[in-house]
């Protein structure tokens, strides 16, 4: 286990709108506030055409190919996530969230391109005080956070 201690700064109240890409607009929206980090709960509606990684496509193998899931109708989403910048600064979301529609879920994580259907509300809670970024681990290919 890594950890760290933050404060918690400014709390952002966000709707965003029909057709947005959820990941592209919480990362503008990070940016231009000067958010550096933060942790995010998501409630709403995904479009359908919506993209998510579902999981690798097999689980200990090298290097990790992503499996990808097309929502085919609109769903309901609930979400949480982080957001922290890469190594070169930039805000990077990192959320998973439940899509049920009737009485099918699947879970995934948004950053392969959720579209939002008519609304998805965020609550942003800014964590201040923190140096934790996302940074190349060479072992798993991936940006992991290193608190």
């Amino acid at each position: 286990m890594k950890y760290s201690q933050a404060k918690q700064g400014r709390i952002f109240v966000i709707r965003l709108e029909d057709g947005d890409i959820l990941h592209e607009e919480i990362e503008k929206f990070a940016d231009a506030q000067g958010i550096r980090a933060a942790a995010l709960l998501a409630v709403g509606g995904a479009d359908q055409g919506s993209a998510l990684v579902v999981g690798p496509a097999e689980g200990r193998v090298k290097p990790v190919v992503p499996l990808e899931h097309i929502l085919e109708d609109v769903h309901e989403v609930a979400g949480v996530g982080t957001l922290f910048p890469d190594d070169a600064g930039k805000p990077v979301l990192h959320m998973h969230g439940a899509f049920g529609r009737k009485d099918a879920t699947v879970t995934g994580c948004v950053r392969a391109g959720v579209r939002v259907w008519h609304v998805l509300e965020i609550i942003l809670i800014e964590l201040t005080d923190t140096g934790a970024s996302r940074q190349p681990d060479e072992a798993t290919g991936f940006k992991l956070l290193q608190p």
